[in-house]
């Protein structure tokens, strides 16, 4: 984990990260240069052990007061709840504006660091994995089910001295950020559907895997996510003709949450991936074949440009070649505080 605090402005700034060298080093200074007031990041999957992929990057901002709380064996915990305004593309070509709304779940150090630092209204960069908790409700005995997203980073975003206003007239630069990105395997055959209006989709079942090893039962784990993918117009169409049960899949899109009622008139709610892009993986490319030598000989698409040629030494042998200075050039001195 790598914290990077500011506590006054030009007082004093702490860098506390593993090779931290105390209360003063470059790493601080460069910090402070791109006005990086606090970044935590926590990663609980060894990344040897991941063999497919489930992340999520949200930048947007936080609706309500933080509230943390603790569990009963003592861990922190919070739940944030993210807004994420977009712009879209309507039927009628036209655009529009909307927003989605998002649970993202801190633990331990970074739920502490958002109790103490994020506010109602603080923009925040938040990256981690969607992850579905099912349970049966006490009442009805139905089962019910909950889409979050269990943070892995959290980077806040405002400046010191507040949000700044947004330029007259701009509108592609202040778009903020819902991407999901996900590597598994396909749990049913595609089924194509088609709207009122004439518009294909389809829903892809995508299954997701990771093992993590428990810190206090030291026992490996492992969990499986299935994740509803929506598949619109003409990727819907190649989709639904090309991919099939048990294969696997690369998409990316954005995390969509939606509500629906049950036969009984009672209001339920999902999450989707609306893609963008669907992948099948594992198959031939015949482009890519024709750049792949089994022999291991260097192969090129083109004869070498002067440019690519290896340089000659010339005026100096190698032992001549002068020692490079790794050092900092900012002085603390210089500094203005």
């Amino acid at each position: 984990m790598k914290l990077y605090k500011h506590y006054q402005p030009y007082k004093t700034f702490v860098c506390a990260t593993p090779f931290s060298c105390g209360t003063f080093c470059t790493a601080a200074i460069w910090c402070l240069a791109v006005h990086l007031l606090i970044a935590v990041s926590f990663n609980s999957i060894p990344t040897h052990t991941m063999f497919s992929l489930n992340r999520v990057h949200l930048i947007g901002y936080q609706t309500q007061p933080v509230q943390v709380r603790q569990t009963p064996t003592g861990t922190t915990v919070t739940d944030l709840n993210i807004v994420v305004p977009y712009t879209f593309q309507g039927q009628n070509g036209a655009s529009s504006e909307g927003k989605s709304f998002h649970v993202v779940t801190l633990w331990s150090s970074m739920a502490e660091i958002a109790g103490q630092f994020v506010r109602a209204g603080s923009q925040v960069f938040l990256s981690g994995r969607l992850q579905t908790d099912s349970w049966e409700d006490g009442e009805t005995k139905e089962k019910r089910s909950k889409t979050k997203v269990v943070a892995m980073d959290l980077i806040l975003l405002d400046p010191k001295s507040g949000r700044l206003e947004p330029p007259q007239g701009a509108r592609q630069t202040l778009q903020c950020l819902n991407q999901a990105f996900i590597l598994g395997n396909v749990t049913r055959d595609p089924e194509m559907r088609t709207t009122t209006s004439g518009q294909h989709v389809l829903t892809l079942g995508v299954a997701t895997n990771e093992r993590w090893k428990d810190r206090a039962s030291n026992e490996n784990k492992e969990r499986t996510e299935f994740h509803n993918v929506v598949v619109w117009a003409d990727l819907a169409q190649e989709v639904v003709s090309s991919v099939k049960k048990g294969q696997k899949v690369y998409v990316s899109g954005r995390v969509q949450t939606r509500s629906f009622e049950t036969q009984a008139g009672v209001k339920r709610y999902t999450t989707e991936i609306i893609a963008d892009t669907v992948t099948l993986l594992g198959v031939k490319n015949h482009t890519a074949e024709e750049s792949i030598r089994m022999d291991g000989a260097p192969m090129r698409s083109s004869p070498a440009s002067p440019q690519e040629q290896e340089p000659a030494l010339v005026g100096a042998a190698v032992g001549a070649i002068p020692e490079i200075n790794y050092g900092s050039e900012i002085k603390v001195e210089d500094l203005p505080f």
